[in-house]
């Protein structure tokens, strides 16, 4: 789960994204065509549109995060970031013959994009851009987008009964997308250029059939199609048509089979295909995902509707666990009434979030999936058992000693220490207990057993934590005659099952390399360090709980004028704690080298896959101004999702920032500091 609500990732992403086109000069007028969705095929599995391009301008300029933008003191940095963010584009965007540039001069009306199945299981993709009272600068794009398409040597291809508007070019082969088992792949590029409308993709079918049907629309349209119905009916009439929103809708294992399909590696995948294995575990029950964001709308700096789209499968009661099949079956959250921070969870803490979750269901459901994800049926009967009847494991019943004394409750504390570095971010996740005496005896046969986790005591209460082996004073190896000696610790390095659980354990020891447990406060507790632990264990007085803050109960207020009802997940978060961490280490060159699990994500999809390698940091961060000078524009953050019959319904809001929350939150801060 993210350190807050609303992640600094997805919070800088929005930043960033709609920070480009704060430079554009739009005249809204009469529209180009008919609403996007209309025209968009019911085979489009991803699909956005800004309906309102000079509108959310607008809001996002009057909102705390376009007042950030435009910050004098950030100048420098922001003109070095849309020059980044254009350079990213201009790659993903030029197979197109487009940049993000000509996005930001020519829409005048509705901007959209769509990716669709096409034959072959490929997805297509077609942007749309509402050209009026742009219509020159249109066609100047258009005469752009011809000058790059033919300086990369592509050719003019003569489409048989074509409208006149329709131009096709094709590309060379790209050698650095061709496999040797494969053919080589097609690579068109299609537009055409109407009245008040431009259409640019990669399928001229694709762009033709849009451009057929653009002032009435077509009748197999996405609009038809039942999650994007059910998204409409659950989210759309939350904003008003004013407020101008962003709408968003995905068919998430669809689109992800037809991406796979688009692009394949170069190299044949090794690994379990985790696509597939949702597929075949039942996960593809979710039907769609999608709903609107609005910025600066009747007193929120930022709102989202959502909707998860996943009904029951036919003849199944939406309450029952056996809603779905297999592994789906773990989508179980239930929903409660009067959800609230437990009184032990610090008030200064940066975030919090609680889940209502079905575990002995989930526990029961991950047999097929884990036996899938390992490819051989059986395997984690196997572990269960083992961790049973192992004779040097720690001899426990999971299910009937753990499992079954565990609640429906799971919560998630982050905060972060000073000064900030690579390591300091911190969480704790809570699993309420219904028997806290049975799970310590349970916890306490577990770790006792592994002989990584040494055992503590943190203000009286048991704790273990994590050995950390970097600090370890290497052994010397000593022969002795008449053979080696035979060790506990010794393995047989032929034995698979050890090297399995070697390479677990180093996952394991990476994402939380200072993990530490204890069974307290009818929680079973798992912290990423000692420290933060001890903060809250150390935490009794309910005055000082973060349920008693003013800048939570502001967001509370809101998000039950959103969500009146019960919830089955519930989150709060300081926006200027999330985001302070990755901040701080962007402007020391250092972010590349954080250990946060957002960190070690960004590691591993942008780095070279290399083990124990650290990427490049490609934003200079160097130029950010001071923390304080910026931290007035964060605000705080506010997610609510309840279970329905047909999904689960989810609402997000940002609150900007006040004085009384701040000097509040200035002084609880003060007087924590002073306590540790």
């Amino acid at each position: 789960m993210p350190r807050s609500c609303i992640s600094a990732r997805n919070l800088c992403r929005a930043v960033v994204v709609l920070a480009v086109v704060q430079g554009a000069c739009l005249v809204a007028s009469a529209a180009g065509f008919v609403s996007s969705e209309t025209i968009f095929p019911a085979t489009t599995r991803a699909w956005l549109s800004l309906s309102d391009f000079r509108g959310l301008q607008a809001r996002f300029k009057a909102s705390p995060y376009g007042q950030l933008v435009n910050d004098p003191s950030m100048k420098t940095f922001v003109d070095h970031l849309r020059e980044q963010v254009s350079k990213n584009g201009k790659q993903r965007l030029a197979k197109l013959g487009l940049t993000l540039e000509d996005l930001e001069k020519v829409p005048g009306g509705e901007l959209a994009a769509g990716a669709i199945e096409v034959d072959g299981g490929r997805l297509a993709t077609v942007l749309l851009v509402d050209t009026t009272g742009h219509e020159a600068e249109a066609k100047a794009l258009v005469e752009r987008i011809t000058g790059r398409l033919l300086e990369q040597k592509a050719t003019k291809v003569a489409v048989p009964n074509a409208p006149a508007e329709l131009t096709v070019y094709e590309l060379p082969p790209d050698p650095n997308a061709v496999r040797a088992d494969q053919p080589a792949r097609e690579r068109r590029v299609a537009f055409a250029l109407a009245s008040q409308a431009l259409i640019v993709g990669d399928d001229a079918m694709q762009v033709g059939q849009a451009l057929s049907v653009l002032s009435k629309g077509r009748q197999d349209n996405l609009a038809s199609v039942e999650a994007y119905k059910a998204v409409v009916g659950q989210c759309g009439s939350k904003v008003p048509g004013n407020a101008a929103p962003i709408r968003w809708f995905v068919d998430p294992l669809k689109f992800a089979v037809s991406y796979q399909a688009t692009n394949p590696p170069r190299e044949k995948r090794k690994g379990p295909d985790f696509v597939a294995i949702l597929n075949r575990q039942g996960f593809d029950a979710i039907k769609g995902a999608g709903g609107v964001l609005v910025f600066q709308d009747g007193g929120h700096a930022m709102r989202h509707h959502s909707l998860i789209y996943a009904p029951p499968l036919p003849g199944r009661d939406p309450d029952s666990a056996e809603r779905f099949d297999l592994a789906a079956r773990m989508l179980r959250f239930p929903n409660v009434a009067g959800a609230k921070p437990e009184p032990w969870v610090p008030r200064g803490v940066g975030g919090w979030a609680a889940m209502q979750w079905d575990v002995k269901t989930a526990f029961s459901a991950a047999e097929t999936l884990v036996d899938d994800v390992v490819g051989d049926k059986g395997v984690y009967d196997d572990v269960i058992a083992s961790l049973k009847e192992d004779p040097d494991g720690p001899q426990i019943d999971i299910e009937k000693e753990l499992v079954d004394h565990l609640g429906q409750r799971i919560s998630v504390i982050s905060d972060h220490v000073d000064p900030i570095g690579t390591d300091c971010e911190r969480i704790v996740i809570a699993m309420e207990t219904t028997d806290e005496k049975a799970v310590a005896a349970g916890i306490a046969k577990v770790m006792d057993a592994d002989s990584d986790m040494q055992r503590i005591d943190i203000n009286g209460i048991v704790a273990w934590e994590l050995i950390d082996h970097t600090m370890a004073i290497p052994s010397l190896d000593v022969d002795v005659p008449g053979g080696a000696v035979a060790h506990a610790d010794h393995h047989d390095p032929n034995d698979e099952a050890h090297r399995r659980r070697q390479r677990l354990r180093e996952k394991e020891e990476k994402l939380l390399p200072h993990a530490t447990v204890a069974v307290a406060k009818g929680h079973l507790l798992i912290a990423s360090h000692r420290d933060i632990l001890d903060r809250v264990l150390s935490s009794h007085d309910t005055a000082a709980s973060l349920a008693a803050a003013a800048d939570y109960a502001a967001v509370r207020t809101e998000l039950g004028k959103l969500v009146p009802g019960a919830t089955s997940a519930l989150g709060f978060g300081r926006e200027d704690v999330a985001v302070r961490p990755t901040y701080e280490l962007l402007r020391q060159g250092n972010m590349p080298k954080s250990k946060s699990l957002l960190g070690q994500m960004l590691n591993d999809m942008l780095g070279d896959g290399k083990p124990g390698t650290v990427r490049e940091q490609k934003i200079d961060g160097s130029t950010l101004p001071d923390f304080e000078q910026v931290r007035k524009f964060f605000g705080t953050a506010g997610l609510a999702m309840e279970s329905q019959s047909q999904g689960w319904y989810i609402v997000g809001v940002s609150l900007p920032r006040s004085t009384q929350q701040e000097k509040e939150e200035s002084s609880q801060r003060t007087a924590e500091a002073s306590k540790r």
